[in-house]
């Protein structure tokens, strides 16, 4: 592979904070529409009160997830990562759209119909998250790990701010009639024009910055056929030279070889969603600030969790070895129990400590395991 249009060192590439900046926005955006789901909840709630949307919701929207990564996964190397990215985004604008659409169109009613449209509508939001956060993460990988580091940074940020933003808008409109519905709209309308920005960052902005620039020229000669699109949106010209390439691990191999970090994210989630949302909306009971104490759980909740995904930067407190981070993923099943003691006997105060926790301590060993398998 030669590159038509030479680069320059990294030194003296200019443009990486504006990356930063941009890849922190991109991993927000990954994240705003799955967020934006659960702090409505409370709306859903009011409308679907039979139905456990918080529980039902993530149930439809983890397969779809998980089930396109695996095919995206496998396919991998036949995949052009720019289309597929702009067309994750794409979907989570579309998706986040047509909620309100449906919204609109049901005047805000509930039933079962409505109910089968958003569980739809969420599947995509699964399918767009796949797309988006698989294909960014692969991306970025061929680039300076700061880079990484922010697009994950935007992920811790999107529960914190998103949940800061349904608080207030919520407060905006408690008093007017039909607040709840109207509050919930501002937020889904905020939400989209996001994503929105979204596409135009990757697909305009990213791609000409120089040392992105630099970095996907690099990654192309070293064999990799998957930026050679991002190439072309940059300006960049690239024709085979049919010299022998490095041969890249096959998916078998990669998998054998991080076997615990998955087995340990795996173990992260099934925790993690077994208490987050479902349980904070339906089995924490009733409480002095009424509808609020849903919201503020969660608030809490994303707030650690942003705070938590902070401390591996401090050196004492990085886990560096890999049966050290198993051991402590695992020890995290010990709070089982406190969560069913808190819900059926503690007060308010034991309550939220309870929340805090696991907001604590699931970023920390997540991004760990992201930070050591990319």
């Amino acid at each position: 592979m030669t590159i038509v249009d030479g680069g320059e060192s990294p030194s003296r590439l200019e443009g990486k904070i504006s990356a930063m900046i941009v890849c922190w926005i991109l991993g927000f955006g990954s994240l705003i529409a799955w967020n934006s789901m659960l702090t409505i909840g409370d709306y859903y709630y009011n409308l679907f009160p039979d139905y456990h949307p918080s529980r039902v919701l993530t149930l439809v929207y983890q397969p779809f997830a998980f089930g396109t990564m695996s095919i995206l996964a496998y396919n991998e190397s036949k995949i052009n990562t720019r289309r597929r990215n702009i067309f994750g985004y794409s979907l989570f604008v579309a998706s986040t759209f047509m909620l309100l659409v449906l919204d609109l169109a049901t005047s805000g009613r509930g039933g079962l119909g409505s109910f089968i449209g958003i569980c739809a509508i969420v599947a995509f939001f699964g399918v767009a998250d796949a797309c988006v956060q698989g294909g960014i993460v692969g991306d970025l990988s061929f680039m300076l790990p700061d880079f990484i580091q922010s697009f994950f940074a935007g992920l811790a940020a999107s529960g914190a701010l998103t949940s800061a933003l349904r608080l207030i808008t919520k407060a905006a409109f408690e008093m007017s009639n039909n607040g709840l519905r109207k509050g919930a709209m501002l937020f889904l309308a905020i939400s989209t024009l996001f994503e929105f920005l979204c596409v135009l960052l990757y697909t305009y902005f990213f791609p000409k910055l120089p040392i992105v620039k630099y970095f996907r020229s690099k990654a192309a000669l070293e064999g990799s056929k998957t930026v050679q699109a991002d190439l072309a949106a940059a300006g960049i010209q690239t024709k085979d030279d049919h010299h022998e390439q490095n041969e890249r691990l096959s998916n078998k191999q990669l998998f054998i070889q991080n076997i615990d970090y998955a087995l340990d994210l795996f173990l992260i989630y099934v925790l993690t969603l077994s208490i987050f949302p479902g349980f904070l909306y339906e089995n924490t009971g009733e409480h002095k600030l009424g509808t609020w104490y849903p919201l503020v759980l969660i608030a809490s909740y994303n707030v650690w969790d942003l705070i938590s995904r902070y401390l591996p930067l401090v050196k004492f407190l990085k886990i560096e070895s890999r049966k050290g981070l198993t051991i402590a993923i695992l020890s995290r099943f010990l709070l089982i129990p406190a969560f069913y003691f808190t819900a059926k006997y503690g007060d308010q105060g034991w309550d939220d400590i309870a929340r805090i926790i696991p907001g604590i301590n699931k970023w920390s060993p997540h991004s760990l395991c992201n930070d050591c398998s990319t």
